[in-house]
């Protein structure tokens, strides 16, 4: 399941280095959303793991930022008491600037993210980008075959 979230980027921990196959590098964005007025902010921890922990250095503290995430989570059964406990980790895999100009893709506007109508949950993850419909009465086939 892959996600989007955007929000502010609040910190950038240092890459971990868990075992000799393992590497991670966790940060933090501030998210903000508006409900009847008033203003709630949330803070989510994501991760980078193996070759992705460096995509963050470009960005710095305070940088609007669009992350794309997956949710992962594992098991396992605590030695001490015999419990099966459970962790959710949030691993990016895309981390880009949300005030970054849109690619010119061919004359085509840009896909509508976060544009959500004020009657949304308004929660700051996107929906799936808006479709465009050509803007004349004649169906355009830009099929290849």
């Amino acid at each position: 399941m892959s996600l989007e979230v955007t929000g502010k980027l609040l910190v950038k921990y240092d890459a971990q280095q868990v075992n000799d196959k393992f590497r991670k590098r966790e940060f933090v964005i501030e998210l903000a959303e508006e409900i009847n007025g008033n203003v709630y902010t949330n803070f989510a921890k994501l991760q980078l793991v193996q070759n992705k922990c460096d995509i963050i250095d470009r960005f710095n503290v305070g940088d609007a930022v669009r992350v794309s995430f997956n949710i992962k989570g594992n098991s396992y059964v605590d030695k001490k008491d015999g419990t099966t406990k459970y962790i959710t980790n949030l691993d990016a895999w895309r981390v880009e600037s949300a005030t970054a100009a849109p690619v010119n893709n061919g004359g085509q506007p840009a896909p509508a993210y976060n544009n959500a109508p004020a009657g949304n949950a308004g929660n700051g993850y996107s929906s799936a980008p808006a479709y465009n419909a050509p803007a004349s009465s004649q169906t355009v086939d830009d099929l290849p075959f």
